[in-house]
């Protein structure tokens, strides 16, 4: 699927380039930034490229998140397609980056342009021990909606997921631009 571009205030979300893959290797390689991930850090710049690289039949669009001030790549942000009308989101954000506020711009505009798009539903789903990604979706106006235990066989052993939801009408924040 394709990754329309999309900006906030200091930010620009696009489709991610070859060009792109040193600066996020340093955050997909990273393991702090890596440890709630669904998979290990990567090992190589090959490995990251073919990571956020979309693929034929892939129901996820990818972004590269990119600081306007700096033009460098900070992270990334995915989307995906559950059921009609319903979107699971994805993001990562490095180290360097994070405590700015970026990641709740990023995230923020994503569901905009989601509900924006017709989404009924945005999803994500977290580790219950990552506290930082949940105190974002909870600020950004989430509800918990479930906990599937055993639900994850990762890198760091099998995890629980918690599941937190957003519905259009319940959102607060404005379309992306």
């Amino acid at each position: 699927m394709r990754a329309e571009p999309f900006e906030s205030e200091r930010l620009t979300m696009r489709a991610p380039t070859t060009d792109d893959a040193p600066a996020l290797f340093e955050a997909y390689r990273d393991p702090r930034v890596m440890r709630f991930w669904s998979s290990p850090p990567h090992g190589s710049v090959a490995e990251t490229v073919a990571y956020v690289t979309p693929h034929a039949g892939d129901q996820w669009r990818q972004w590269v998140i990119v600081e306007k001030a700096s033009g460098r790549a900070i992270g990334t942000l995915a989307a995906g397609e559950r059921r009609r009308g319903v979107m699971e989101v994805g993001y990562l954000l490095s180290a360097a980056a994070s405590g700015r506020g970026y990641a709740r711009e990023a995230v923020s505009a994503l569901i905009g342009l989601l509900f924006a798009q017709g989404a009924r539903r945005v999803f994500a789903d977290t580790d219950p021990d990552n506290a930082r990604s949940i105190a974002l979706l909870v600020d950004l106006g989430f509800q918990r909606e479930g906990l599937l235990r055993a639900e994850w066989e990762t890198h760091i052993g099998v995890r629980d997921s918690v599941i937190w939801g957003l519905l259009r009408d319940e959102w607060r924040g404005k379309p992306a631009r």
